[in-house]
């Protein structure tokens, strides 16, 4: 619960954040005419969209599963990303013509030190609003905050950029550099676009949950050693912040089935634990070795194993 609080204000955050950003870019942009300033008002604009889409897919991914949806919602931030990915490249390819087109025609610009002020003040915003919205994507592995966080980064390393190019016109009166950053930046967010999508496609794809995860997993299983044979097929996916996990324990043929139960429990409990978000399925399966090597284990020594006829 505190975690879905987390994310929603993170997500809330972001979208009044990126609206006041588009008024004040959009303004400035207009007034100066700069076409760097108007590309980042673009794309800030876009933000308040993607930021919105966030906002409604962590709302519904932490609905809890239903009949017809009985593995959860977790997927509602994957097609967020999804969604981003493509408007994103988008934006771009939208700045690149705009740039180009402009290239070829040539513009004056005014008062540009308007522009400078205003992708300085963006950069500064940007750069604290992607920080914190990595730090709650982290604690609350949100892929949805996390696409999140990797557009407000994008925009600092942007808003650098063009800024640059602004100072560069003030001091040169090169006015061709404004519309050529303007499609460096265009063609970097379409490249980001391309890594949303890839981020997006693992989860659709159903696959398997990064190492350190794994790795966390073998660990809380392998000391639980003592009480079970051995551990088989280990399946993972994630859907969101969801991660699901399959695996089959293998446990003393003789001990009861309220025993291997409450192994099981107690080991899904140490996992969801450990790891938070995790949806744990566990298949008993009985030891067939003619020295079955869990035999200590067992809670009764009444039953042994059967001699070989």
């Amino acid at each position: 619960m505190i975690q879905s609080l987390k994310k929603i204000r993170a997500a809330r955050l972001s979208v009044t954040t990126a609206a006041l950003l588009a008024i004040i870019k959009l303004t400035i942009g207009i007034f100066t005419g700069s076409m760097a300033v108007l590309a980042s008002a673009v794309d800030s604009i876009l933000d308040i969209l993607m930021s919105s889409i966030n906002l409604f897919a962590i709302k519904k991914a932490e609905e809890p599963a239903d009949e017809c949806h009985p593995f959860g919602h977790g997927k509602y931030e994957t097609v967020a990303t999804l969604v981003q990915a493509f408007v994103i490249a988008i934006s771009g390819s939208w700045i690149i013509f705009e740039a180009v087109r402009r290239l070829l025609q040539g513009s004056a610009l005014q008062r540009v030190e308007g522009g400078i002020v205003v992708l300085i003040f963006s950069t500064l915003i940007s750069f604290a609003l992607s920080r914190y919205l990595r730090k709650v994507a982290r604690e609350t592995d949100s892929s949805a905050l996390e696409a999140d966080a990797l557009h407000f980064s994008m925009d600092v390393f942007t808003n650098l950029a063009l800024a640059g190019g602004l100072v560069i016109l003030k001091l040169t009166g090169f006015t061709n550099i404004d519309p050529i950053l303007s499609i460096l930046v265009g063609a970097y967010i379409i490249i980001e676009a391309f890594k949303l999508v890839r981020h997006g496609m693992r989860d659709v794809l159903d696959a398997e949950l990064p190492p350190s995860v794994l790795n966390d997993v073998t660990r809380l299983l392998n000391n639980s050693r003592e009480n079970l044979v051995e551990y088989r097929n280990l399946r993972t996916r994630r859907a969101g912040s969801q991660k699901f996990m399959n695996l089959d324990l293998i446990v003393c043929r003789h001990m009861s089935i309220e025993e291997a139960h409450d192994i099981a429990d107690k080991l899904e409990e140490k996992i969801k634990n450990d790891i938070p978000g995790s949806d744990v399925t566990i298949h008993l399966e009985p030891c067939l070795s003619d020295e079955c090597p869990g035999m200590e284990n067992c809670s009764s020594d009444k039953m042994r194993v059967p001699e070989n006829k």
